[in-house]
């Protein structure tokens, strides 16, 4: 760990450089002064000093407010990296396809909203633009999920969370600006929040493709990145299909992964005792995935434990959550919540928290339930989501088959 670190003098001189632009030195003003410590700058440099800086007490959020500015005075050093290539399939291709069908999806968008302020607004093409554009949220989710965890498995957590607070930046302002567009408001106020969500936006790719790829490339190994390809399809692609001429080297690690699955049989021997009756774990498995609503187990140690792998699951999960801190699976503007909720579990203050919301078109329910073992020990939580739409919309009786 401590090679990948570096040059812990380079670290403080950076630090330096962030806090006096908290402080508000102008950009210009620290670029000139600290010119010979920028040259050379590396992706990986930028992003250690972002973790020690939280390391030490400094609030994720307080480098979130400020970050496109941070990005300023790095990004002259940032640009000059030579970016490594990879073929259709891995991963990192798969994010930057993903990114350059945003750049062009950005470049109308930017000209719909210089028109706003000018009074010229298509509705309807703005409308568009701004729904296929929320497409990107495939692309976040699979950052948060998939790519993060693993991150955070080798000690990186920091600017994964400031990262994270970016994207919930960028959907709150898409929502916001399909709002203004909605109800018509007036074409100044259409052009500023349209354009305080574009910049963001190119910010992150930016952050992405000079920070985060080229820091995950140096933290994480080969294997790390095979696993990511076999979970990535689970939640999907922003408007792409995925490159498979990297696949073919995957052959090893699939064969692995197919012996090491459980065929079971039908023999009592394989059977797991229950409080009532017994199973085959092929017979549990296939329950868990066909209930009518999703669950997750986080243990008496807060850590993800299980989840149903349901075909239409409400919100997404991948295997790189498991042994995941449940702190870590949810966006910083909301982890306050869940450890309000935990807290109130072990503490037996309240035994049952539940949530609903709307969810696109769909009403969904989301319970949290306290579980406590044979002995009344805390044993940990369930969290069970179900989509009530349906639900919601029966009324009267029905007593007959009726398909």
């Amino acid at each position: 760990m401590s090679e990948f670190f570096g040059n812990a003098d380079k670290s403080d001189q950076l630090k330096a450089i962030i806090l006096q632009l908290h402080e508000g030195k102008s950009v210009s003003d620290l670029k000139a002064e600290f010119a010979e410590i920028l040259e050379g700058l590396q992706a990986d440099e930028i992003a250690v000093m972002e973790q020690s800086l939280i390391d030490e007490g400094f609030e994720s959020s307080n480098i979130q407010e400020l970050c496109e500015v941070h990005i300023e005075v790095f990004e002259d050093e940032l640009k000059k990296q030579k970016e490594e290539h990879f073929m259709p399939g891995h991963p990192i291709f798969t994010y930057r396809e993903e990114n350059r069908e945003l750049e062009k999806r950005l470049r109308p968008f930017e000209e719909m909203i210089k028109a706003a302020k000018k009074g010229s607004i298509d509705t309807e093409a703005l409308l568009a633009s701004i729904d296929d554009i929320k497409k990107i949220e495939t692309h976040y989710q699979r950052k948060e999920n998939q790519l993060f965890p693993k991150l955070e498995s080798v000690g990186f957590n920091g600017p994964t969370s400031v990262m994270w607070g970016k994207h919930d930046e960028i959907r709150e302002g898409l929502k916001e600006l399909r709002t203004l567009v909605s109800q018509n408001e007036s074409g100044k106020k259409i052009k500023k929040q349209g354009s305080s969500t574009l910049k963001t936006m190119k910010s992150m790719i930016f952050m992405e493709e000079k920070i985060l790829y080229p820091t995950s490339l140096k933290k994480l190994d080969q294997s790390v990145w095979t696993t990511l390809y076999e979970e990535e399809k689970e939640i999907g692609f922003s408007w792409i299909d995925r490159g498979s001429l990297w696949e073919p080297a995957l052959s090893t690690y699939s064969n692995l992964q197919k012996e090491s699955v459980s065929t079971g049989t039908t023999e009592d021997s394989n059977a797991i005792s229950l409080s009532e009756g017994a199973l085959l774990p092929s017979q549990i498995n296939l329950m868990l995935k066909n209930l009518p609503f999703d669950l997750t187990y986080v243990d008496a140690d807060d850590k993800v434990r299980y989840y149903s792998a349901t075909d239409d699951r409400i919100f997404p999960r991948t295997p790189a959550i498991i042994g995941r801190d449940v702190e870590k699976c949810h966006p910083p503007k909301s982890v306050h919540i869940v450890e309000k909720i935990v807290a109130s579990f072990k503490n037996r203050e309240k035994k049952k928290a539940m949530f609903w919301l709307n969810f696109g078109p769909k009403k969904v329910m989301i319970t949290y339930y306290a579980l406590f073992d044979e002995h009344d020990e805390y044993a940990g939580v369930l969290e069970v989501s179900q989509d009530i739409t349906e639900i919601q919309q029966l009324e009267g009786e029905r007593r007959l088959l009726d398909w």
